[in-house]
């Protein structure tokens, strides 16, 4: 996987119309028609969004006589997670680090709470 390849992704990622017809096709094939209904766009404009996916390995285009079905391919999507999934570790790794920090101060205040407690208490 080159840097190239993630960013024609997340750049093809980016646009939440190519979002939701991504959403459609992993339910399923669907053809342009199809896809076109949910948005206020012409064929061509989606037809400019299905280009934009398939240059990114996000889609392929098939003809089964008039019918020219688009499918989800995953392979891209894998990529684009797993170069997330390296970052998302990163932040799983901090956050614990933070939450044993925040668990000391917690038990540092309730020892320091008791500890006046007990001084208030021989006064």
């Amino acid at each position: 996987m080159t840097a190239d390849h993630l960013s024609v992704t997340f750049a093809a990622l980016a646009d939440p119309t190519r979002r939701a017809i991504l959403a459609r096709l992993a339910q399923g094939e669907a053809s342009v028609t199809e896809l076109a209904k949910p948005f206020d766009l012409s064929l061509p404009g989606i037809s400019k969004h299905l280009k934009v996916l398939q240059r990114a390995g996000l889609i392929t285009q098939s003809r089964h006589a008039q019918w020219r079905p688009c499918r989800l391919e995953g392979r891209r999507l894998q990529e684009a997670s797993e170069w997330v999934g390296e970052y998302r570790r990163f932040w799983d790794e901090s956050f614990e680090r933070l939450d044993e920090v925040l668990q000391d101060l917690i038990q540092k205040e309730k020892d320091d709470d008791h500890q006046r407690r007990e001084d208030r208490a021989e006064d």
